[in-house]
């Protein structure tokens, strides 16, 4: 009997874990069968069940598969030395965390954004899974505490605020407008960029004026 290669078995697991991730991002995790993930792969029961014991382990594979390229995209951009201003980060982390799963967009909007709503929902009511996204969660703010103290050792940003404060924010701009995305439907990033370019350029008016 022929050994099946490894790049064959990686090849079969990812092909689950994207047709699951389109139906999940369509329909939710609980709305979604096995039998429903068997008719979107076009594999047999056995071929599934040889990676996934059933659709929780398969809801945890898609899970940490998301929040490891959010978390890749986040500390990928935050690296850069010096970081560019912050709505230019912003949006090049947006823009790639976007790009995650843009092959499986269908129907004219992206795959990611609802995908990522239902990993929030999920973890709420998976503690092992909650565990995982609060470990990704502090892994990007720390990668975005360093580029706010760079922008504060460059006196792009005042000293006297908390970076970690600072960080949190970037951060929920970030997904907050994922959730737009994902309620509302798409919208460039550059509608980020601009509000936070007309946010971060503000002054204080002057007295009397």
């Amino acid at each position: 009997m022929a050994r099946v290669s490894q790049e064959h078995l990686d090849a079969r697991r990812r092909q689950i874990l994207d047709g699951a991730a389109r139906l999940f991002a369509r329909n939710g995790f609980h709305a979604t069968s096995m039998q429903d993930v068997l008719k979107e792969v076009d594999l047999s029961a056995g071929a599934v069940y040889r990676y996934f014991s059933g659709k929780d382990e398969l809801i945890a594979a898609i899970v940490k598969d998301v929040l490891g390229e959010v978390r890749a995209s986040f500390e990928e951009v935050a690296r850069q030395s010096p970081p560019p201003p912050p709505d230019l980060l912003v949006g090049a982390v947006l823009g790639r965390t976007l790009g995650v799963y843009s092959a499986l967009d269908d129907d004219g909007g992206s795959v990611f954004p609802p995908l990522v709503i239902q990993v929030w929902a999920e973890t709420v009511r998976n503690k092992e899974l909650a565990c995982v996204l609060a470990d990704v969660f502090t892994t990007l703010r720390e990668a975005w505490v360093r580029a706010v103290e760079a922008y504060q050792d460059a006196g792009m940003m005042p000293p006297d605020i908390s970076a970690d404060h600072v960080a949190r924010t970037m951060i929920a701009t970030v997904q907050g407008f994922i959730a737009q995305q994902a309620l509302f439907g798409p919208a460039p990033v550059e509608v980020l960029q601009d509000g936070l370019r007309a946010l971060t350029g503000m002054r204080a008016a002057e007295p009397g004026s």
